[in-house]
């Protein structure tokens, strides 16, 4: 019988009572904030004035928000993502810390439109088969800024490998691509955004070996013109 319910059911992230774990203690402030996190929130801090909007795409469980909340950051925080799993884990634990549940929403980057002020996005695209159709949705939907972290590195490889990180007798793959860092940046310009490109710092610009593969994070921190 035919089902509609291949998302969830082939979502490595609805697979995995680790990683659900690990992101109830990060709702709950009881892990360490992410070092990309506190990157992340560092180059949106001048960019953002009183008002503004911004969507953190791939959001998970949306504990993002707390990077904002601590640093006085004064935008209004949005958080997408796929997995249903995930972001209840976030409508279950934010509002304590001042998030209404529906500022977390169930989408996909193919459903994404309207118009948002400042888009993060981090480790997300590097896990889809292509970056460039959500990639576009992001740029077309920012009225300021997009800050991106992805594996990037001189020269491309696409790679759609099993999790060996899942729940016991869970086989499902996932892709682990790094993207040609010169071409990203010559799509997002192309879109009427200037790019620059910021060294991780987690990693120092190496790479990291995650899941067993080799990770180039890269920040990408582009501005409409």
């Amino acid at each position: 019988m035919i089902r509609a319910d291949g998302r969830s059911r082939y979502s490595i992230w609805a697979h995995s009572a680790a990683l659900r774990d690990l992101y109830t203690r990060r709702c709950l402030m009881q892990a360490e904030e992410m070092t990309c996190h506190a990157q992340a929130a560092e180059l949106l801090a001048p960019l953002v004035a009183p008002g503004d909007t911004l969507l953190d795409i791939g959001c998970g469980s949306g504990y993002f928000y707390h990077s904002l909340r601590s640093r006085g950051i004064p935008a209004e925080y949005w958080g997408l993502d796929a997995s249903e799993t995930l972001l209840a884990i976030g409508r279950r634990c934010l509002p304590a810390f001042g998030l209404p549940p529906e500022r977390l929403l169930t989408m996909s980057l193919d459903e994404l439109a309207g118009e948002t002020d400042h888009i993060v996005c981090l480790n997300v695209l590097s896990n889809i088969d292509n970056y460039h159709r959500g990639l576009e949705r992001m740029l077309q939907c920012s009225r300021r800024s997009v800050i991106l972290r992805e594996s990037l590195a001189q020269t491309a490889q696409y790679q759609y490998v099993v999790d060996e990180y899942l729940d016991p007798g869970c086989r499902l793959r996932v892709h682990v691509n790094t993207y040609a860092l010169a071409e990203l940046i010559g799509f997002i310009e192309s879109f009427g955004f200037e790019a620059r490109i910021v060294t991780d710092r987690r990693t120092g610009g190496r790479p990291e070996m995650v899941i067993g593969y080799p990770h180039h994070w890269t920040f990408v921190v582009a501005r409409r013109r």
